[in-house]
């Protein structure tokens, strides 16, 4: 009886732990987001830190200098031309966006009004719907561009990200060998051995998706933008990048990208050899990322569906935003090994096993 009774006092502590962490992070969501892009920058270089301090028998604070510098020098170039690229065509797609509408209900209409006379549907007119209603779309669009603009959070969000961001990065990496081994002096005794089993599992999932998912994103998002300019699609580059950068949303970057590609192609050009080198551009994206880029880079045992991160995910971003969907796969893979752990207990439990 006592020993029910401790066992039930311990997990009300892990539940009581877990509930005032999600609130905490919850209560604090608007400003702990440069907290935990730095803490996952570090994440990313620790083995390289590691790797440069252990070759070079320098300390680990000058290794954490070199390679933050490198970093930042590698980095920085690449984030400004690539913004400035996205923000000039999306601001050229934000004027030519009438323009779009109209040339892209014009082409589809001859289509529509066929599909009308063959199956007697009855949808109206959607030419006239669409022009009518295009005023009130745009300036709809406009009052949500402007609301992010002018809202200040968004500013100092990013300001926090350029300048918090690396000096937290910094000083985990610095310190990141200290960090782990306080929390390996916290795990119980007597609980050690599995927990730490636990922890190197969480670690190995986390480790296999993020840095390959990330390398992942970056290979199709270059390949994309290369592929769609070459096509000659006015936006290909953004479209391109779009379709890249949320690829680690698993199936939705691809559909998403495709249909915005789509649409381009048939408002622009509605030809047929320009729609298939559209579709032989994602057709090729789809089968390189299928059968070489992630099960080389992202592994196939890394133990998380692609139906599980997907929910993670969107969950994750409509609770916490931004913030949520870079800690969603963290979460996922450590509830993940959660229900192993639980679900092999319960196998070897009288209750399982009982007749």
């Amino acid at each position: 009886m006592a020993k029910k009774n401790v066992d039930g006092q311990r997990y009300m502590l892990i539940l009581c732990v877990f509930v005032i962490c999600g609130g905490f992070l919850y209560a604090l969501r608007s400003v702990l987001l440069p907290f935990v892009v730095g803490i996952v920058l570090a994440y990313f270089l620790d083995p390289l830190v590691s790797k440069v301090s252990k070759d070079s028998g320098t300390s680990r604070t000058v290794a954490t200098t070199v390679v933050m510098g490198l970093s930042l020098l590698v980095l920085l170039p690449m984030l400004i031309l690539l913004g400035s690229a996205v923000f000039s065509q999306a601001a050229e797609y934000a004027l030519k966006l009438p323009e779009y509408v109209r040339a892209f209900v014009q082409k589809i209409m001859p289509l529509a009004e066929e599909l009308k006379n063959r199956f007697g549907l009855n949808y109206g007119n959607l030419e006239s719907m669409l022009q009518e209603n295009m005023s009130n779309y745009l300036r709809i669009l406009g009052k949500v561009v402007q609301s992010i603009v002018a809202n200040g959070f968004a500013f100092i969000n990013v300001l926090s990200l350029l300048l918090i961001s690396p000096v937290v990065a910094f000083y985990m990496l610095r310190d990141w060998h200290k960090f782990v081994a306080k929390i390996y002096e916290l795990i119980p005794h007597k609980h050690k051995q599995s927990l730490l089993e636990g922890m190197h599992e969480v670690n190995r999932i986390i480790s296999g998706y993020l840095r390959g998912q990330a390398l992942v994103c970056v290979c199709l998002g270059s390949y994309y933008s290369l592929g769609l300019w070459l096509v000659g699609l006015d936006m290909g580059v953004l479209v391109g990048f779009l379709a890249g950068l949320i690829s680690f949303i698993p199936y939705v970057g691809s559909i998403s990208g495709f249909l915005m590609a789509m649409a381009l192609v048939i408002t622009q050009y509605g030809t047929f050899p320009k729609i298939a080198a559209v579709l032989v551009v994602f057709g090729i994206g789809q089968f390189v990322e299928g059968n070489f880029l992630t099960p080389k880079l992202v592994g196939e045992n890394i133990g998380l569906h692609p139906v599980w991160v997907m929910f993670a995910l969107l969950a994750g971003g409509v609770l916490l935003g931004l913030l949520g969907m870079i800690i969603a796969v963290p979460c996922a893979a450590i509830i993940g090994v959660l229900l192993k752990y639980l679900i092999k207990h319960y196998k070897q439990s009288p209750m399982y096993l009982e007749a």
